[in-house]
């Protein structure tokens, strides 16, 4: 082979190795484009300051659902308790956004601050959001199904009541009961000087945090430790005979499923337009039960389908909110006062569910992907290898040799 051909093949194998490398260039930088031009052009395309609010709700339940989707859907486990991680992640957030914020000296929310704001509050809110699944996971994953649901329950329910219950007035001692106290007891915590927590998270931040999510977990899913989990989902037993270790995977999808219920707490106690305030009441099982409804309506495992759930649970609230200003449903809570549409949000979502059951036990889209992931193809441009030509004496030796036995005719 000539040199030329062999220089050709060279430059055809760097360039097909450089493009991937140039199309997640260019990939993220469009999405660093599009969250920008979000964050300026949010108040024109959605002027209703309500429906913006529920615009970024809606990409915050996304990352929640998201991030249940790991234990839940791909580990195959049953946590109920997802409200807790998303409430220490929002609290987290909060007191370190508060007091930045302070210490910048500056009344307004400008959108340069929130770069040296929001990152730290972000990484605060997903380190102490996983430091606490850490704690939470390594004893409960040793138990299955309804025994690690009451207890993800039990830690939720406790994180939660914990702080609705600490005393705010009066002498407070112990640096436990003053931390709690600070924390603002059932009212919820304001900031440091209760005049709400500052509003940094715009559009720019938690599309962009809905983006990366996304990202991170279609890359995790069609990883091998994605595999790995999901054949753990179907039969623990014969994956760990193969060398797996089980609950190494499952204590870290846990920590995994954690952080990422953190990172949405920060987007809900920093969202622009949201509440200044970060209550206990934000984060009752109600909240788990609707995370745990976007996974399986959407379909457990599957990235698409927790989007897609995230988004139709966030709308379908706000739905049966606006149902409540027509005049016949005002009429007829006026006959039946004791006739409250938010109670019978979860009636309404446990039928459907049901119905889900029945006709499509995998959820709207199973375990597949809106868009499905191409294998990749490799092709070589190496030179083949000669064949070498077999001399004389192989030939004779071959013809000679029997074709079972391998001795030659007696």
């Amino acid at each position: 082979m000539s040199p030329s051909t062999l220089g050709d093949g060279a430059r055809t194998s760097r360039a097909t190795s450089t493009n991937p490398l140039l199309r997640r260039i260019l990939v993220t930088l469009a999405l660093i484009g599009a969250v920008v031009g979000l964050e300026f052009a949010f108040d024109t395309l959605v002027p209703d300051a309500a429906l913006q609010q529920l615009v970024l709700f809606a990409m915050v339940n996304v990352v929640v659902a998201l991030s249940l989707n790991v234990i839940n859907g791909m580990a195959g486990q049953f946590s109920i308790g997802h409200a807790g991680f998303v409430g220490i992640g929002a609290y987290t957030a909060a007191i370190v956004a508060g007091h930045i914020h302070k210490a910048l000296g500056v009344d307004d929310i400008l959108f340069s601050n929130s770069f040296l704001v929001m990152p730290v509050a972000i990484l605060a809110a997903g380190a102490v959001a996983a430091l606490f699944g850490f704690v939470v996971g390594l004893p409960s994953l040793r138990l299955r199904g309804d025994y690690l649901a009451i207890v993800t329950l039990g830690f939720a329910e406790i994180f939660r009541l914990v702080i609705a219950t600490a005393q705010t007035g009066g002498d407070v001692e112990g640096p436990v009961a003053q931390f709690l106290a600070y924390l603002g007891g059932q009212n919820g915590y304001a900031g440091p000087d209760r005049n709400g927590v500052p509003q940094y998270a715009g559009p720019f931040w938690i599309f962009g945090a809905a983006a990366v999510a996304v990202i991170i977990a279609w890359r995790l899913k069609f990883s091998g430790w994605g595999r790995a989990l999901r054949a753990l989902r179907e039969d623990e037993i014969a994956t760990a005979s193969v060398g797996v270790d089980p609950t190494r995977y499952k204590v870290t999808s846990f920590v995994i499923a954690a952080t990422g219920a953190g990172i949405a707490g920060a987007m809900l106690a920093s969202m622009r337009n949201g509440n200044p305030t970060v209550q206990p009441d934000q984060f009752t099982f109600a909240y788990s039960f609707d995370a745990i409804t976007m996974v399986i309506l959407g379909g457990s495992g599957s990235v698409s389908g927790a989007i897609v759930g995230g988004v139709f649970v966030t709308f379908t609230v706000k739905m049966i909110e606006q149902l409540q200003r027509f005049e016949s449903v005002q009429a007829l809570q006026a006959a039946y006062p004791s006739l409250d549409l938010n109670a019978l949000r979860m009636v309404i979502y446990a039928s459907v569910l049901i119905g889900l059951m029945i006709l499509r036990p995998e959820g709207i889209f199973g375990e597949r992907e809106l868009f499905r992931r191409k294998p990749r193809q490799r092709v070589s441009h190496a030179p083949p290898e000669p064949v070498p030509a077999r001399t004389e004496v192989e030939a004779d030796s071959k013809s000679e040799t029997g074709p079972l036995t391998g001795k030659g005719d007696k």
